[in-house]
């Protein structure tokens, strides 16, 4: 039982990646859960074409009489179980976000991965989640960065979501998302991650068209179309993701990522969890 808690500022792609993320392993056979654990505007369920759900992370959270399996939605294409949140702004007033983790501790007891998608910024109405999780994977874009302030960004950010996370004992890792710069400003950043900031660079998600047009037709891209370069890319990440946590072998080879996969995964092999532990 692996929780992972998606974090990072918005915009970047947290969503996206929760939605793609959870559609990777529910496609390589564990079963999965994807969390919408931002409270107060909750959109992972747009990415699984479910749209205003009757029941929702927010019913569970006003009605502790509620089974939470009740507000759980299978998407049969994924094979991804989703537990949306309600973009109702009355559903959003007046949350017990305690009640949040003993819904989290509940129903992923019934999985072999859950993913919680978590708020912009410093995820503070999901904080109570880090205590059931085990990984944390922040989210970053710097497309929208100039290349010369993606040291300082990623210092003011990174940072301070990666000590968040080790002190809750996360392992913490990173997605640099929407790349548009040049492999040699892209090497710099990965670099300077690794061995600066001293946090793992898990994937690179190049910018892709496909992304939003995926999300209006309501799937992830993975489903949507499997051969989009974004679509690669999240599946490598799923890949190293699968290494690090469950120790997986890959099978595929001979992508234009394996020189990245392999150094990310002799990386991440250094610091794998001990042989023996449970979680």
């Amino acid at each position: 039982m692996v929780s992972i808690i998606i974090t990072g500022r918005g915009g970047a792609g947290k969503t996206t990646m929760t939605a793609n993320l959870g559609a990777y392993f529910a496609k390589k056979g564990y079963r999965t859960l994807v969390i919408d654990g931002d409270l107060y505007l909750p959109k992972l369920a747009f990415h699984f074409g479910i749209y205003n759900p009757a029941y929702n992370l927010h019913t569970l959270i006003k009605n502790p009489d509620m089974r939470v399996v009740e507000a759980v939605y299978h998407d049969v294409k994924t094979g991804v179980d989703v537990l949306p949140g309600s973009s109702r702004l009355y559903d959003v007033l007046d949350l017990d976000q305690k009640r949040l983790r003993g819904i989290v501790r509940e129903i992923q007891s019934g999985y072999r991965v859950t993913i919680i998608d978590s708020p912009v910024g410093i995820p503070f109405d999901t904080i109570s989640t880090f205590r059931l999780a085990q990984y944390q994977l922040i989210v970053i874009e710097i497309e929208r960065c100039p290349i010369h302030t993606v040291h300082r960004m990623i210092e003011n950010e990174v940072m301070k979501l990666k000590s968040l996370g080790e002190a809750y004992g996360l392992k913490v890792g990173v997605v640099i998302n929407k790349v548009r710069e040049s492999s040699p400003n892209v090497d710099d950043i990965v670099d300077f991650l690794e061995a600066t900031v001293d946090v793992p660079v898990v994937g690179v998600v190049p910018f892709d068209d496909k992304v939003p047009e995926a999300t209006n037709y309501g799937r992830p891209l993975l489903d949507y179309d499997s051969r989009a370069r974004a679509s690669k890319a999240f599946s490598e990440t799923g890949e190293v993701m699968n290494e690090w946590i469950f120790g997986e072998v890959r099978r595929e080879r001979g992508n234009p990522l394996r020189r990245l996969y392999n150094a990310l995964l002799s990386l991440l092999t250094r610091r794998r969890v001990p042989a023996g532990k449970e979680f």
